[in-house]
């Protein structure tokens, strides 16, 4: 018996591929802020002297609030237009990154990243919608499906690669200065051929409901975070755990009783739709975890620069532009499940391969450069699995709902892969330093701060009388100025001798920890997929007639 595929037609744009263009633009947007701050995150966390835990505030502060905010703004945009809806969008995250690269402190590139979530809850459920909207045929919107979902694998790939480029010509705010031509190309472009189509009887916008869900996930990222950083607060993670389990009831309460709710959860129990939600979150959960992971080890412990570290984690999203290509081109051919569950999978498969590039040295300086080729393999054969997987689960998400809940689902889409991202900086990022202080064993006399993060061990391997060797050279250019004096970095520097055996015995033990703590997490990753592989296999698996 084979699997069906319900779409339903739409009226047709007369640019409707123009209209791709101009809303991949701001797709390509959002995803290359996304990971170009994931490459840059060591260089943010000295530049702006943040500490660990901030470091993952900068990153997280835009997928929490624009995961609780995109629900209500596909809503919205069902009822004002979503062609008005993206052009706002666009407006404010324009006007955000200029916020952003202008920040002089944590606490104003926070607010700026929020606001550029607000634009960007605006903008995503806008394209989609657009898209269903313009390609009236199903297999021509479903190729247009997964040229949006490839669209959104070029930006990520561009994010760490552009990320380090510019940060090896310019200042950090050069990261958020790019996207202003950007958007000045994609508003003048969508504003002459994006049709205007808005329902005035559309279902209203909740705002009780928007902020329940936004103190929902707030809630459930401060838990994480806190029961992942030894030692841990009780009394802060009690709060934050009964906060979130208070809100979360009451937002689902509430959806139930509203006449017009903002998520509507019988569209979960399409099994098509459920697939695609789940395989959308576990991607973008794994490749966020990659990203952020590849990043940090590369640079703290082999010293690669910026732009380096980004051309590594790029590996993975190379490997998924060609089977994110042909999953939409053969959907038809081979269905839902096989692409969905057997892609997660290929990528669980993926991982473990990558994981084997960094086994448990005794010295991480030893291991720095040590297995490349198994990471590379690994990330690439990951990327296969995981292109097969996005570029149809949007497809089932988008399709599987009906006409009247278009802006929904494109939101529910959005916030799915918004979900992954969140959960996986929120869990994955917190992981790695927590684990780092559960692992790294501390030389006696050392400042106990160095256990707190790597980046803080290697402060005081630069302040303490030795120097950081020549592979991490570059690092000392981002130190804060009472360490970055010249001497302490590219050779030991002279002094005293046990000081610098100290600094030394410091170096290997926050490098070894931090090679143990993004093992750990790169397994996880395989377990996260190998899980969602066998439940989608469950739900997508064909239903006998009963006779």
């Amino acid at each position: 018996m084979t699997e069906e595929h319900p779409f339903s037609a739409a009226p047709k744009s007369p640019h409707r591929w123009l209209l791709l263009m101009m809303v991949g633009l701001g797709l390509l947007l959002v995803t290359v802020d996304i990971t170009i701050l994931l490459t840059a995150l060591p260089v943010l966390t000295h530049e702006l002297h943040a500490s660990a835990a901030e470091g993952l505030w900068i990153v997280n502060a835009y997928p929490l609030f624009s995961t609780g905010l995109l629900l209500g703004a596909g809503t919205l945009g069902d009822r004002i237009g979503h062609r008005r809806m993206y052009l706002v969008g666009l407006v404010i995250f324009g006007l955000a990154s200029l916020m952003a690269a202008y920040a002089g402190s944590v606490a104003v590139l926070v607010l700026a990243r929020v606001l550029q979530a607000v634009g960007a809850s605006a903008m995503l459920p806008a394209t989609l919608a657009l898209i269903r909207v313009g390609f009236a045929d199903e297999r021509e919107r479903a190729l247009a499906i997964s040229v949006w979902a490839c669209l959104s694998l070029v930006g990520a790939i561009l994010g760490p690669l552009l990320g380090g480029w510019l940060l090896g010509h310019f200042h950090w705010g050069a990261l958020f200065l790019v996207n202003v031509p950007i958007i000045a190309v994609a508003w003048l472009g969508t504003w002459f051929v994006a049709p205007e189509q808005r329902n005035p009887n559309a279902d209203p916008w909740d705002l009780p409901s928007s902020v329940l869900a936004l103190l929902t996930l707030s809630s459930l990222v401060l838990t994480i975070k806190t029961a992942t950083h030894p030692p841990i607060d009780l009394g802060l993670l009690g709060t934050a755990l009964a906060t979130g389990l208070v809100a979360g009831l009451a937002f689902v309460r509430r959806q139930r009783r509203l006449p017009h709710p903002l998520l509507d959860f019988s569209l979960f129990l399409n099994p098509a739709f459920a697939a695609g939600v789940l395989g959308a979150v576990s991607v973008t959960f794994t490749t966020g975890g990659v990203l952020l992971g590849v990043s940090q080890r590369f640079q703290w412990v082999a010293g690669y620069t910026p732009l380096q570290s980004g051309l590594l984690a790029s590996v993975l999203f190379i490997g998924t532009l060609p089977s994110s290509i042909l999953g939409g081109l053969w959907l038809h051919h081979i269905g839902l499940r096989r692409l969905i569950s057997g892609g997660l999978a290929v990528g669980a498969l993926g991982m473990l391969v990558a994981a084997q590039a960094l086994p448990w040295h005794p010295s991480g300086l030893s291991a720095a450069d040590e297995g490349l080729g198994w990471l590379v393999a690994g990330l690439l054969l990951a990327g296969l699995g995981l292109g097969a997987t996005i570029s149809v689960a949007s497809t089932a998400i988008v399709e599987s709902a009906p006409p009247h809940r278009a802006g929904m689902a494109s939101s529910v889409e959005e916030v799915a892969y918004e979900f992954g991202a969140l959960l996986s900086i929120a869990l994955l990022g917190s992981l790695l330093t927590g684990l780092y202080t559960v692992f790294v064993q501390l030389p006696p006399g050392v400042d106990a701060t160095a256990a707190r993060s790597i980046s803080a061990a290697l402060d005081i391997v630069a302040a303490s009388g030795g120097a950081l060797p020549d592979h991490l050279a570059h690092l000392g250019q981002h130190l804060p100025s009472t360490v970055s004096e010249p001497g302490l970095t590219g050779s030991l520097a002279a002094g005293n001798t046990a000081a610098r055996q100290e600094a030394a015995s410091l170096l290997v033990a926050a490098q070894t920890a931090f090679d143990r703590s993004y093992t750990v997490v790169m397994h996880l990753g395989a377990v996260i997929l190998t899980g969602g592989a066998w439940i989608t296999s469950r739900l997508l698996r064909p239903r006998q007639r009963a006779s």
